[in-house]
C-alpha cells in the first residue's frame, strides 16, 4: 500500500486504448462500449478503490499516417493529445450520468473544459471519492500514452497500473494464431525483457520497472475483469519485481 493512502484504501490507474471506445470500428465513440467501461468502472469504485484514468485517442486521431505524408510529429502528437482530451470529456460525462463522481484533468490548460492537470490536486480528487480522468498525455510529444499511464500512475501515488485491452493477459504466444499458446499468471520485468514480450512501449516499462510499478494486463471485454483486478483476484497477468 502506498504511504499516505488510508490502510483499507486501494488506489489504480486504469489505461485503456482510445480503439477500444470505437468498437469494431475502432473508430468514434460507441455509446455502449463508452457505458458498459463507465459501468465497469463505477463497480470498483463503490467497493471502496480509488481509480485514476489514461485513454488513448487512436479512436479520433492516428497521425502515423499524415506523419508519413509529411505532417509535422510535433503536430501530430499534440493532435492525438487533444483526441485523448475529447475522449475523457465522453467519460467524464457518462461516469457522472451513472451517478459516480469525476474530474477531468489535462495536462494542456484548457479552462472551459478540463482542470490543470496537478499531481496533489489530483491525489486529493481521488480521495474525495473521484475518478480522476488524465487526458492530453505528458503534455510533451513523442511520449505514448502507456508512458502517460505509468508516469500519472507514480505522480499519484498508485498501487498499480491496470492496461486493458482485448487479450486477458499475457501469453507465450499470440493466441489468436496459436490455439496451445498459454497465459503467464504472472512475470518479473527481467522476464518480460527476456522473453521479449510485448506488455507496454519499453520507455513505459522500464520507467514501470525503475519505480516499481506493477503493470497488470487483463481484457476489459471481460464482465466483472476490472473488479477483480483491481481488488487483487487473479485476473489477467501481474508484471512486478
Amino acid at each position: 500500500m502506498t504511504s499516505g493512502q488510508a490502510d483499507n484504501m486501494r488506489r489504480i490507474l486504469l489505461k485503456i486504448s482510445g480503439e477500444a471506445l470505437g468498437g469494431s470500428a475502432g473508430f468514434g465513440i460507441e455509446p455502449q462500449i463508452l457505458a458498459h467501461a463507465a459501468s465497469e468502472i463505477r463497480k470498483v469504485q463503490d467497493d471502496g478503490v480509488q481509480v485514476a484514468l489514461v485513454i488513448g485517442g487512436g479512436n479520433i486521431f492516428r497521425g502515423a499516417a499524415l506523419q508519413k505524408a509529411g505532417l509535422d510529429r510535433v503536430a501530430g502528437d499534440q493532435m492525438g493529445m487533444l483526441a485523448t482530451v475529447m475522449n475523457g470529456l465522453a467519460m467524464r460525462d457518462e461516469l457522472i450520468r451513472q451517478g459516480g463522481k469525476c474530474v477531468l484533468m489535462s495536462a494542456y490548460g484548457i479552462p472551459s473544459i478540463s482542470a490543470q492537470y496537478s499531481a496533489v490536486a489530483g491525489r486529493k480528487a481521488l480521495e474525495d471519492g473521484n475518478v480522476v480522468i488524465v487526458a492530453g498525455g505528458t503534455g510533451s510529444p513523442f511520449f505514448t500514452t502507456d508512458t502517460t499511464a505509468v508516469l500519472r500512475a507514480i505522480e499519484l501515488k498508485c498501487d498499480e497500473v491496470m492496461k486493458g485491452t482485448k487479450v486477458d493477459g499475457v501469453y507465450t504466444a499470440d493466441p489468436v494464431k496459436d490455439p496451445s499458446a498459454v497465459r503467464y499468471t504472472s512475470l518479473s520485468f527481467n522476464e518480460v525483457l527476456a522473453k521479449e514480450l510485448q506488455v507496454m512501449d519499453l520507455t513505459a516499462f522500464v520507467l514501470a520497472r525503475d519505480h516499481h510499478m506493477p503493470i497488470r494486463v487483463f481484457s476489459m471485454n471481460n464482465e466483472g475483469a476490472l473488479l477483480r483486478a483491481a481488488t487483487g483476484k487473479d485476473e489477467g497477468t501481474l508484471v512486478s519485481d
